[in-house]
């Protein structure tokens, strides 16, 4: 097999003299694009461009090896292979679902006044639920909890002193890191009874009687308390058209399959 490539070198140099252009170096004539690239790299948080150039090497070399040795199957008679005769045609059926179902999906249009029409009669989907922002301190008895609240009502700066307890004596592993701080939660994310010690604060206070969950005993302090809202139509005009583009396509696909059903010989085992 004739190669254009003949050492590694040389097709590292002219990567380096096409990385600027829609390809980085060409074996047999076949070039070895930014997608090639994407494909082995099977992360897209990888970004070829700035990795090191020993990374690029190995990358590029890994590329140009299955290239050649695909070129020699397929020279060899890979593809009357049983196994590769029905892989193939798998990959083909998916394939015509995939590019029709992009075909369906890129016809379906709609206007803005549709899209604000969604939204008028839809504005209780679009609602932002009361959030808590939140520290806690997790031990394991009662005892413990009403020690912990004694120090706080002692102390003339609550909230460091919430942290530095935390550090010291929660039983929450990332607790011990931050303070006990939990960000932003809401009732949903939280199991009920700490949502509701939480939600019965003021903000910039503490727990005077711990909470108990079936985690143990908490001792809570609210750092902010944000309102239920209902969202703008601005704020949430992405959500609106994919929820329209969902409905229409899948309304779509029903009508469609139910039709293509009636001639077609399913059996379910």
């Amino acid at each position: 097999m004739k190669k254009i490539v003949s050492s590694f070198v040389a097709s590292i140099a002219l990567m380096t003299t096409l990385n600027a252009t829609d390809f980085y170096a060409t074996v047999d004539g076949d070039k070895i694009t930014k997608q090639d690239i994407s494909m082995a790299l099977q992360d897209p948080r990888v970004d070829f461009d700035k990795l090191p150039q020993t990374a690029k090497n190995q990358i590029l070399e890994q590329i140009i090896n299955r290239k050649l040795l695909a070129k020699k199957a397929i020279k060899d008679g890979i593809e009357k292979d049983a196994q590769y005769v029905e892989t193939i045609n798998k990959i083909k059926e998916d394939l015509a679902f995939q590019v029709w179902q992009k075909n369906q999906i890129d016809k379906i249009k709609f206007t803005d006044a549709e899209k604000k029409d969604f939204f008028e009669k839809n504005k209780d989907k679009f609602v932002m639920p009361e959030a808590i922002e939140a520290s806690h301190i997790l031990v394991k008895t009662e005892k413990e909890a009403f020690d912990i609240i004694k120090q706080l009502d002692k102390a003339t700066n609550k909230e460091e002193k919430f942290k530095e307890l935390a550090k010291a004596k929660t039983e929450d592993p990332t607790g011990k890191q931050n303070g006990g701080y939990l960000g932003k939660f809401t009732e949903e994310q939280m199991v009920p009874e700490f949502f509701t010690g939480a939600k019965n604060l003021a903000k910039g206070t503490y727990s005077k009687v711990p909470t108990k969950s079936e985690f143990g005993y908490h001792v809570i302090y609210v750092k902010d308390k944000i309102p239920s809202k209902t969202l703008t139509f601005n704020e949430v005009e992405g959500n609106i058209s994919q929820i329209l583009l969902g409905n229409a396509y899948n309304k779509k696909v029903k009508e469609l399959t139910d039709e293509l059903r009636k001639d077609a010989k399913i059996v379910i085992k």
